[in-house]
C-alpha cells in the first residue's frame, strides 16, 4: 500500500489504512475506563496492601500522567524519526503493559506496569493522529476525524461492558482485555506505511510545505495555541459528568451506581452516533460554527443535568453533552492537522494529546470548589455559561468570516 497522500474522497472502509488507523484509535479509549469495574474487587484483592485504598484509586488515572508528561516528547520523536515505527511499538506495549496486571503479584507493580500503559497510549493517539493527517486529506479526512471520535465511543462501550462481565468472574481478568490490542497490530503492518515525505532522507522546504490548507510552517503556532485552549476547556468541562454525576445522584438518593452507569452510557452512544455526520455537517456549515454548534449543546446539556431536577434531566442533558462532545473533538482535530505543517504534525498531535488529559486532571481541581460554593445546580450552570460565551463567539467569528468570504466574491464578480 503506498505511503503517498490520499486526496480521492471515496469511501474509507475500502481503505485498508483507514481501517488500521481507527482499530488503533479504539485503543486509547481503553486505557482508563476499562480497568472501572475491576476496581472494588482489586480493593479485596490487595485489602492488606499499607495506603491499597488510595493506590487502587491510582490505578485508572495513572496512564493519563504519564501521557501528560510524554506525549510532548513523542510528537518531537515522531517528527524526527517517524511515525509508523513508534505506533507498532506503542500497541505492543500496550497489549503487555495493559495485561500485565493479570500475573503481577503486588498493587505496586500493578501501579508501575500503568504508567507503562500510558506510555503506550501517547504513542497511539500521537501517531495515530499525526499519519491521519499525512496520508488523507481533504473529505477522506474530515471524514476520518469524525469516526475517529465514533470508533472511541464504541470502542468505549464494547470495553467496560466486557470489562464488567469479567470482573465478575475475577477481577484480574479485566487486564486480559488489554492483550486484545495484539489484534490490531497486523492490520497496521499490513496496510500503513511511513508516508513518503517522511521516509525519504533530506526534505526541501517545498515538502515540508503542508499541502492540505493554507496555513505553513511560519505562523502555525498562534492558531494551534488557540485550538488547545478549546480542547483543554472542552475536556475540563465535559469530564464534570464522569466525576460529579455520581455524587449528584447520590445526593438525590438514586442508585448511584445504576444511573451513572446509564448516563455515561447515553454519552458514548450518542457521541459515536453524533461523531458519524461530522463530516457532512462541518462541510455544510464551516468549522466556526461547528464550535458554536457544539459548544452550545454541551453548554445546555450541563445546564438541563445540574438544574432539571430529575433523572430524566439528567439523562436528556447527558444526550445534549455527549453530542456536544463528539462535534467539538473532530473539529479539533480536523483544524490541527489542517493548520500544522507537515513536518510538525507530530509535535501538534502530542501538544493536543497533552491537553486531552490536561484537561481530564484539571476538571476535578475547578470543578469541586464551585460545587462546595454554589450546589450542583451552580457548579454545573457556570461551566454551562463559560461554554455558552465560548458559542456566541463562535458564532460571531463564523458570521464575520462568512461576510467577509462574500464581500470577497462580490468583488471578484
Amino acid at each position: 500500500m503506498s505511503g503517498g497522500i490520499e486526496n480521492e474522497t471515496g469511501t474509507v472502509w475500502r481503505d485498508g489504512r483507514a481501517i488500521a488507523l481507527l482499530a488503533a484509535a479504539t485503543l486509547t479509549v481503553m486505557a482508563n475506563a476499562t480497568l472501572s469495574p475491576a476496581l472494588a474487587g482489586l480493593a479485596e484483592i490487595f485489602s492488606d496492601t499499607p495506603n491499597g485504598a488510595f493506590l487502587i484509586r491510582l490505578l485508572v488515572p495513572a496512564p493519563s500522567l504519564a501521557v501528560v508528561i510524554l506525549a510532548p516528547l513523542i510528537g518531537l520523536a515522531a517528527d524526527r524519526f517517524g511515525r509508523t515505527s513508534l505506533l507498532l511499538a506503542g500497541i505492543a506495549l500496550f497489549s503487555v503493559a495493559g495485561s500485565a496486571g493479570l500475573y503481577l503479584p503486588d498493587l505496586w507493580s500493578i501501579l508501575i506496569s500503568r504508567l507503562g500503559l500510558g506510555v503506550a497510549v501517547a504513542l497511539i493517539m500521537v501517531t495515530q493522529t499525526a499519519l491521519l493527517g499525512d496520508l488523507f486529506t481533504g473529505a477522506k479526512r474530515k471524514a476520518l476525524t469524525g469516526l475517529q471520535t465514533s470508533a472511541r465511543n464504541f470502542g468505549g462501550l464494547v470495553f467496560i461492558s466486557l470489562s464488567g462481565l469479567v470482573a465478575s468472574i475475577s477481577p484480574r481478568f479485566s487486564f486480559g482485555i488489554y492483550a486484545l490490542s495484539v489484534l490490531v497490530l497486523p492490520l497496521v503492518m499490513a496496510f500503513v506505511r511511513e508516508p513518503e515525505h517522511l521516509s525519504g532522507g533530506t526534505r526541501s522546504a517545498s515538502e515540508l510545505a503542508d499541502r492540505s490548507g493554507p496555513v505553513r510552517t511560519i505562523g502555525w503556532t498562534w492558531p494551534m495555541a488557540g485550538l488547545a485552549i478549546l480542547q483543554m476547556l472542552t475536556n475540563l468541562s465535559f469530564f464534570v459528568m464522569p466525576t460529579q454525576v455520581p455524587f449528584l445522584f447520590a445526593a438525590r438518593g438514586e442508585n448511584s451506581a445504576l444511573m451513572t452507569g446509564l448516563t455515561l452510557g447515553l454519552l458514548s452512544l450518542t457521541g459515536g452516533l453524533t461523531a458519524l455526520g461530522f463530516a457532512r455537517v462541518s462541510g455544510r456549515i464551516g468549522p466556526a460554527f461547528v464550535f458554536a454548534l457544539g459548544f452550545v449543546s454541551l453548554a445546555l446539556g450541563l445546564l438541563l443535568v445540574g438544574t432539571g431536577g430529575g433523572n430524566l434531566s439528567v439523562l436528556g442533558g447527558a444526550i445534549l453533552a455527549g453530542a456536544g462532545y463528539a462535534t467539538l473533538l473532530p473539529n479539533l482535530v480536523a483544524l490541527t492537522l489542517r493548520i500544522a505543517p507537515v513536518a510538525r504534525r507530530g509535535t501538534a498531535s502530542g501538544i493536543l494529546t497533552t491537553v486531552v488529559f490536561l484537561g481530564q486532571f484539571a476538571s476535578p481541581f475547578v470543578s469541586q470548589p464551585l460545587l462546595e460554593r454554589a450546589g450542583f445546580g451552580g457548579m454545573f450552570a457556570s461551566f454551562a455559561g463559560v461554554l455558552g460565551l465560548v458559542a456566541l463567539c463562535s458564532f460571531g467569528v463564523g458570521l464575520r468570516f462568512r461576510r467577509k468570504t462574500g464581500a470577497e466574491r462580490s468583488e471578484s464578480a
